[in-house]
């Protein structure tokens, strides 16, 4: 099978909202009137972001997930996708899987594949994604306020419980396992509370390498510090918790030092961090039920610069010790 052969048959499709898709030199994108482009990039790299047997279904939605995440940390819309895509071999039993899981929730998002390349190489797997937003409602790091509170989406942690038991420093219990690795190999994009959360939230990201390094984010860019509750994070780990969004009920004994790394330095969440006038705690609250997607309150906004973690009692813990994922460090 050539390169073009392998664009034809698993990711040519026909557009409907875009100028101009796959097959020409350009695509050609028409934002609504008066919308700004929200863009991002997102690379994921075999050994590096996942396993090699990782089925190729999951890799492909997680491929689009994670740069839909970035979308929903903006407030934007989904447009359109490219996919940059270097594969050992083209295998077309592979492909059928990955183009699949990648466009199930392209057309679940009514996000369009519009372009791209393809490539023999290690397998690695770049999407940039367009988005649009109203000029003036995108949601930006650096709008955090002295008093605000600090929330976060979903469930924290259990993708790193899961990276854990796979890597053999965790044990777990099938049903566990397999309810922990779907948070890990099929994040939730929590595109529509992005959406919701304009003219609501006062800064926001998304909780890709740790929460406490993407809230420090946050902080930096917005000159500001904060006084987290670390137990109420901690209580975020679904699949310790025993929460129905971990898929079933589980009665683990997980040290509470491992549940902290997890929730509050475990990476791959993807789900969003985000600051509030604390008198919008009801607007909030109906925002997440608009988008059905549960928030929890987990801190305040203080002006003393720095992020200052308690404990249930109110005893500081050391923040350094839930240092966030870089690939550099």
């Amino acid at each position: 099978m050539g390169e073009f052969d392998l664009i034809r048959q698993f990711f040519q499709r026909p557009v409907r909202r875009a100028a101009l898709g796959v097959g020409d030199d350009c695509a050609l994108l028409a934002p609504a009137p008066g919308m700004q482009l929200a863009v991002s990039s997102d690379m994921l790299v075999e050994g590096r972001h996942f396993f090699a047997d990782v089925d190729p279904a999951a890799l492909g939605h997680k491929a689009l997930a994670v740069n839909l995440s970035d979308l929903a940390a903006c407030g934007a819309r989904p447009l359109a996708f490219t996919l940059a895509l270097a594969l050992p071999r083209a295998d077309p039993a592979w492909l059928q899987a990955f183009a699949g899981g990648l466009l199930a929730l392209a057309d679940a998002h009514g996000c369009e594949l519009v372009g791209g390349d393809t490539t023999a190489g290690p397998l690695n797997i770049c999407i940039t994604v367009f988005g649009e937003v109203p000029p003036g409602r995108a949601l930006l790091r650096s709008g955090a306020q002295v008093g605000d509170d600090i929330w976060v989406s979903g469930t924290l942690g259990d993708a790193r419980l899961a990276l854990e038991a796979l890597r053999g420093r965790a044990r777990l219990p099938a049903a566990a396992l397999a309810a922990a690795r779907q948070r890990l190999e099929r994040p939730t994009p929590r595109v529509a509370l992005g959406q919701a959360l304009q003219g609501v939230a006062t800064s926001t990201i998304d909780v890709s390498d740790g929460l406490l390094g993407d809230l420090g984010h946050i902080l930096a860019a917005s000159r500001v510090g904060a006084r987290l509750d670390a137990s109420v994070a901690t209580e975020l780990i679904a699949i310790c918790a025993g929460g129905s969004s971990a898929g079933g009920h589980f009665d683990l004994e997980i040290d509470v030092e491992t549940r902290r790394q997890c929730a509050l330095a475990g990476g791959d969440d993807y789900e969003l961090a985000f600051t509030a006038p604390a008198g919008l705690a009801a607007e909030v609250r109906a925002a997440a039920r608009q988008a059905d997607a549960p928030v929890t309150r987990i801190g305040r906004i203080e002006a003393e610069p720095g992020l200052r973690l308690v404990d249930a009692a109110g005893q500081a813990l050391p923040v350094q010790h839930y240092a966030s994922f870089d690939h550099f460090a």
